[in-house]
């Protein structure tokens, strides 16, 4: 159904979850290549609560006159398909808005995306879940890009916060490179992360062929590394300093709408997993904030418009 505005959640005066607001947008129609998706699940995931807290914006990577958009995982179903775009009406789509600078983000009942960026969900994944997996999926995938495949003889990969978001993905995905992965997270989450097919410990001793440090411990991370070994990081432009040989890299996530197809159909088939902690509406973003804030949730939570 068309309408002229549509609810999406932003900040204005960004000062944490007590700052978040919900506001009527004034609808767009897809242009040439894009279509317009109706939002069904939207997750939060930590970068959310780094714009929502003013981060970026004192970063200086947010420059919104008026209010600043959340939200970059989403799925949805198609209502209008601009020129020169394969998607119908109809169809089931999940994707990401990459980056943080813009009016509205997905957090919204509404939004316009280029179509090339979206994959089509299977037919036997529920919306909410395909929602959770576009932007971790990627990072992960991503970032075993950067590690590559597994030397001969040096194939110990280390993923830091192991349970997490991005670091449950690099369980599995790593695994298709040739690493031997041993998984850094708590001792509670020891079944999961062995359920997913890798080594576990509590506490780890240097000594790693590379570091996948989806914890972003960044410079704590690297005395875990061997000489000449390799760090690929969470946060891009601020790898850090190499020594001892050690290369440092960090992933910069990027939309593939092919690739999210391929990863979707792995979650399909439970390769990958699909957590959803809770479902909440678009009224309740700001809860759903403040009990990511206080850590320890495992799985996601999804803002349904």
């Amino acid at each position: 159904m068309h309408t002229s505005t549509f609810r999406a959640a932003v900040v204005r005066a960004p000062n944490g979850p007590d700052s978040i607001e919900i506001v009527d947008v004034a609808a767009v129609d897809p242009g040439p290549g894009q279509v317009l998706v109706r939002v069904a699940g939207a997750t939060v995931n930590p970068v959310d609560l780094a714009v929502a807290s003013g981060f970026f914006h004192t970063a200086g990577m947010i420059d919104q006159p008026e209010r600043t958009g959340l939200g970059m995982d989403f799925a949805g179903t198609v209502l209008a398909a601009g020129p020169g775009v394969d998607l119908a009406v109809g169809d089931r789509v999940a994707g990401a808005v990459i980056g943080f600078d813009r009016d509205f983000g997905t957090y919204a009942e509404q939004l316009v995306v280029s179509a090339a960026d979206l994959a089509v969900v299977p037919d036997d994944l529920d919306l909410v879940e395909a929602a959770t997996v576009p932007i971790n999926a990627l990072a992960a995938a991503q970032i075993v890009d950067l590690l590559g495949n597994a030397p001969a003889g040096a194939d110990r990969l280390l993923v830091t916060g192991a349970a997490g978001a991005v670091g449950a993905y690099l369980l599995s995905l790593a695994r298709d490179r040739g690493w031997q992965v041993t998984g850094l997270a708590r001792a509670e989450d020891e079944q999961f992360v062995r359920g997913l097919g890798a080594d576990f410990i509590t506490h780890a001793e240097p000594g790693w062929d590379a570091l996948a440090d989806a914890a972003a411990l960044q410079e704590r991370a690297m005395p875990l590394i061997r000489d000449g070994g390799a760090f690929v990081g969470v946060r891009p432009n601020a790898e850090p300093p190499t020594e001892r040989g050690i290369t440092t890299t960090a992933v910069d996530t990027t939309p593939d709408g092919p690739r999210l197809a391929e990863l979707l159909a792995r979650t399909v088939s439970g390769e990958l997993p699909a957590r959803v902690h809770a479902v909440v509406p678009l009224e309740q973003t700001a809860d759903a904030h403040r009990t990511v804030a206080k850590g320890g949730v495992r799985g996601r939570y999804v803002i349904r418009p």
